[in-house]
């Protein structure tokens, strides 16, 4: 697999710079999916256009097990920095994360996979709407889920760069590997009036002081210190003159957890926190937005992968994945199937490290067909088991 990984390097190249050069954020990938469906059907899959709105969904081979690969499509509106020859034709939309990657490794594994006499059956998950989610809270994976893109899969598999690991390795672990993610959205209601006269208001940035105290209280007094969870406040919206005290604020924030029960255990503490302001003379409007499943990855899964990277690469290559409360939508897949996702080192050695998201993230395109390789031999080992 390496080998043949190789030898499409130039068209890997090819392809993620094209999709570099030509971003496209949220469901609005159209581009971008049109030239993957175009490419699938030229090597002979059954093309499924428009599911999930605009994701594209592919497969070949008859009966047997079903081993499906995702590959997510949109990129971030972010201004790109870097100054080369591929840099983002679109104006304020980047390939930040890595996206154009993972969708022209997917595409090599396809062409790869496409020759192959399989045992089985693969099935292509290219998805829209990663980074975000549309006017209902649904992002890309939640879409193609709920549309059948996952029904009758066996297993799922996955990766994700990783601009801090060197070229040539891979990082996976079972079990939790990233957070589950919500967003919550609250009016602190209060009675305004003149500066001059507090005593004739009921303050609203006071009952904001006490709120912000009670939610970065909620984790060091009614959590386990080993139960991983995150509650941050992102942003404060209130007040419209130097003189007047308004009769509202506006606090918008996010949470994060491994686990259904620890989601519950937040939702409570955080609605606990804001009902105390009623004491105050204070009211609130809360309510919170489900943004996605924590992602845990299956024992066997996660095992075959760390065979195949340690088969391909050398058993000093594949490392244990850095656990994070950072989310992704990916685990909307396994909610049918096993399954796992893998990082893929893509470290540029002799420059700056710049984090996913970053507009200056670039990555080493010798890892291109690295990923390909063991996306490819991963199925394989599945419809061969």
């Amino acid at each position: 697999m390496i080998k043949q990984a190789h030898a499409i390097s130039e068209e890997l190249i090819e392809w993620r710079r094209d999709f570099h050069q030509h971003p496209e954020t949220g469901f609005d990938v159209f581009r971008t999916a049109g030239i993957v469906a175009d490419e699938l059907e030229k090597m002979g899959y059954k093309v499924k256009r428009g599911v999930g709105k605009t994701g594209v969904v592919a497969e070949i081979g008859e009966g047997g097990k079903v081993v499906a690969i995702r590959a997510d499509m949109d990129a971030l509106p972010i201004f790109e920095q870097n100054e080369t020859e591929y840099v983002s034709q679109n104006v304020g939309k980047m390939h930040a994360c890595g996206h154009d990657s993972h969708t022209a490794m997917a595409l090599g594994a396809a062409k790869i996979l496409a020759k192959e006499k399989l045992n089985g059956r693969v099935r292509f998950l290219f998805q829209p709407c990663e980074e975000t989610a549309d006017e209902e809270g649904k992002s890309g994976a939640q879409r193609m889920f709920a549309e059948g893109a996952v029904d009758g899969v066996d297993y799922v598999i996955a990766q994700h760069v990783d601009p801090t690991s060197p070229v040539g390795t891979i990082a996976i672990n079972e079990g939790a590997s990233g957070g589950g993610v919500d967003s919550w959205f609250a009016t602190i209601k209060g009675k305004g009036g003149h500066g001059a006269y507090p005593h004739t208001t009921v303050d609203p940035f006071v009952l904001l002081a006490h709120v912000i105290m009670g939610i970065n209280n909620i984790l060091s007094r009614h959590f386990d210190p080993f139960e991983p969870a995150v509650i941050s406040i992102g942003t404060i919206n209130g007040g419209f003159a130097e003189n007047v005290i308004p009769d509202k604020v506006e606090i918008t924030g996010t949470m994060r957890f491994l686990s259904m029960e620890t989601e519950k255990k937040l939702r409570e503490e955080i609605t606990r926190v804001f009902e105390s302001i009623k004491a105050l003379g204070g009211d609130y409007e809360l309510r919170f937005l489900f943004g996605g499943l924590p992602l845990i990855n299956d024992k066997h899964v996660s095992e075959v992968i760390e065979k195949v990277g340690k088969d391909l690469l050398g058993q000093d290559k594949v490392h244990p994945m850095a656990k994070s409360l950072g989310a992704e939508d990916f685990p909307e897949f396994l909610k049918n199937a096993p399954g796992a996702m893998y990082t893929l080192g893509t470290k540029i050695e002799g420059r700056e490290i710049y984090e996913l998201h970053h507009p200056k993230f670039d990555l080493d395109e010798r890892a291109l067909p690295i990923g390909t390789a063991v996306l490819a031999e991963t199925a394989m080992r599945f419809l061969k088991s």
